[in-house]
């Protein structure tokens, strides 16, 4: 799924109009229906109570005018609270035409602002996604009492204030939404976390907008959805047999961080690897061979930390990073495997997939003339704060994407940015949200699971590299998701996830 930029929206909006032969009131007409209808399913009359639609001059506001007259006709108790402007759109205009004359509609004075009591149920049709400049004045001073006044509140298309595509100033009078209800696409600005507060649960109802112009329309930005996904993971052939998926090689785990590998090595092998052999230092060898028989274990030489690469010729991919601490042995270790995989030969004609996770991800932030080593299409898997040692300290939410697009660009990898909505960003510029995931998932460990899920598929040899780490990204968090039906958010641990990766590929 698509993610335009504003003024592609409204381009969007022109094309159906013009596409379908449709007036723009009748569009209108059209979202207006789709929000009652999420409405009417979100709070019935008796727990809706009374309703307070605030409005502003533009088509934002014509859409409030809309819904107020739709839930009027539903019985709802409406109120309706106009921002004073010396123009309105022709829609607004319309749909105020059309207003039942027994509804009570008020104009919004400095020194008559709307009577807000707590608990009273907003929606809020101030502004929408024209908005190009911070509000001020009064339309500031209605934002600031309707945030004040803990009232629950629902915002049509984008809470007010809210620039859909570029970042503000903190102190900026922007909406704080309990729900956001957009229109066919999401916004990019639902995505970032320094928006929760304003978007806070968003839900996309379809209006169907041009079908041909999204097609056609390009944007660096992508929403990973269940119908993006439906079909990803191709079916296994009857006769298969352990090469055809590939032989994976996991270079984890120091003293004291066996965990890690472990998690990692059992994500691998419940993720379809066909075998999979797995590099512990000395002290990690008991604990592998019992607790995952089915992976192959080579013992490092030194018993504290992984100091030694093993031949690599055997392996289609080879994931490095879970546990593996920061010696300047294992320091050694990358850099030869950066080395090695970068090379091709008539054997090996193209370069050897690469997984880099966790503290493989810190030693190339303290010595990042390594970065230039990393072949084509590497998967890096950082959370924020890794990535900020890959990059720099980012300004806002807005700025870390246009790092984390300019970093995949410039060394021609894919970056997996973790954390809600986690970014994978491509070589050629894309960024693709993923859809699944919960709060649960912010545990120990959750990144291990990863990472061995990545190894597996990357080394798939019937995957291309982006759709083996979109699939991979999204089967993790759907696997959490599954997890988390079970277990509650609080008491999901990393070893849950691993446990369902089965279930989230057959979904797929």
């Amino acid at each position: 799924m698509k993610i335009l930029s504003a003024a592609q929206t409204r381009l969007l909006d022109q094309a159906t109009i013009a596409e379908q032969h449709l007036t723009s009131t009748a569009l209108m007409e059209r979202a207006a229906s789709a929000f009652a209808e999420w409405f009417f399913g979100r709070f019935d009359v008796d727990d809706a109570g009374e309703i307070l639609i605030l409005c502003g001059p533009g088509n934002n506001g014509g859409d409030g005018l809309a819904v107020a007259r739709l839930l009027y006709q539903a019985s709802y108790a409406v109120r309706v609270a106009l921002l004073p402007a010396a123009q309105h759109s022709p829609d607004w205009q319309h749909n105020r035409q059309h207003l039942p004359a027994a509804l009570p509609v008020a104009e919004i004075s400095a020194d008559q602002l709307p009577d807000i009591p707590a608990g009273l149920l907003v929606i809020d049709a101030l502004f929408g996604t024209g908005l190009s400049r911070p509000l001020e004045g009064l339309p500031a001073a209605v934002v600031a009492h309707l945030n004040q006044a803990k009232a629950r509140v629902v915002a049509i298309d984008i809470p007010s204030g809210l620039f859909t595509d570029a970042p503000q100033a903190a102190d900026t009078a922007i909406v704080k939404a309990d729900h956001t209800v957009s229109f066919s696409l999401p916004k990019l600005a639902f995505l970032l976390p320094q928006n929760a507060e304003y978007v806070g649960q968003w839900h996309v109802r379809d209006i169907q907008l041009s079908g041909q112009f999204i097609a056609d329309t390009a944007t660096p930005w992508h929403y990973t959805d269940e119908a993006t996904m439906r079909g990803a993971l191709p079916a296994r052939p009857k006769f298969s047999h352990k090469g055809t998926f590939g032989h994976a090689l996991l270079l984890a785990g120091s003293r004291g961080k066996i965990g890690a590998a472990m998690l990692a090595t059992n994500a691998c092998l419940r993720s379809g690897v066909g075998l999979l052999t797995v590099q512990v230092p000395g002290c990690g060898y008991d604990i592998l061979q019992i607790s995952a028989p089915e992976a192959m274990c080579l013992t490092d030489p030194h018993l504290d930390f992984i100091s030694a690469l093993p031949d690599l010729k055997p392996y289609q991919a080879v994931g490095i990073g879970p546990g593996l601490g920061q010696d300047a042995a294992s320091l050694a270790v990358l850099r030869q495997l950066l080395e090695f995989a970068s090379t091709t030969s008539e054997n090996r004609p193209r370069p050897l997939p690469l997984i880099i996770d966790a503290d493989a991800l810190n030693l190339l932030g303290q010595h990042r003339e390594l970065l230039a080593l990393m072949p084509e299409n590497t998967v890096l898997t950082p959370h924020p704060k890794e990535f900020e040692r890959l990059t720099e300290k980012a300004r806002d939410d807005y700025h870390r994407l246009e790092l984390l697009r300019n970093f995949a660009q410039q060394y021609r990898c894919l970056v997996v940015l973790k954390g809600a909505y986690t970014c994978i960003a491509t070589p050629d510029g894309e960024l693709h949200f993923n859809s699944t995931g919960n709060p649960g998932m912010a545990t120990g460990g959750s990144g291990d699971v990863l990472t061995g899920l990545l190894l597996a598929l990357r080394a798939d040899a019937r995957l291309l590299p982006f759709q083996a780490v979109r699939l991979g990204v999204y089967a993790h968090g759907l696997a959490g998701d599954l997890a988390a039906a079970h277990t509650g958010h609080a008491g999901l641990v990393a070893g849950d996830i691993v446990r369902h990766i089965g279930p989230a590929l057959m979904r797929v």
